[in-house]
């Protein structure tokens, strides 16, 4: 997945945060590696470019990302924090071998779990968003 740096500064400016080197370091990791990342990948990846940007850096321009919505948190059944920068609706596939993750986009659930919820009326709760897990195993694992 090519990324160009303009696009990612784009975005950043788009949410109102300042465009600074370890901001589009770490968005672009999220976007080059597009494998739903850990922190822990992502500081990996750009050590190799930038390897003075602290760990603790890291840590608070991914939460700082999470909060402006350019990256969602995912967690695995293995408890561990992944990030997603794919911000359009999707579910994911994920397999509790290999612990990868895949997006998994389809429409049609998508209108059966909004008729389903809309029909069920839940009491004192307003459904903002639902997004799915499926676990399984990948053929490839």
């Amino acid at each position: 997945m090519k990324i160009e740096i303009s696009d990612i500064g784009m975005r950043l400016r788009e949410k109102g945060l300042k465009i600074t080197p370890q901001r589009i370091a770490i968005l672009e990791a999220i976007y080059v590696l597009n494998n739903h990342p850990t922190a822990e990948n992502i500081i990996d990846f750009i050590r190799k470019n930038h390897p003075n940007i602290a760990i603790g850096t890291v840590y608070k321009v991914l939460d700082t990302l999470v909060k402006k919505k350019l990256v969602k948190k995912v967690t695995t059944e293995r408890d561990v924090m992944r990030y997603d920068g794919v911000m359009e609706h999707h579910h994911h596939l994920y397999c509790v071998e290999c612990d990868l993750i895949e997006d998994y986009v389809d429409e049609e659930l998508n209108v059966l779990l909004n008729k389903y919820f809309k029909d069920k009326k839940l009491k004192g709760f307003q459904i903002k968003d639902f997004v799915l897990q499926i676990n399984g195993t990948f053929d490839k694992c």
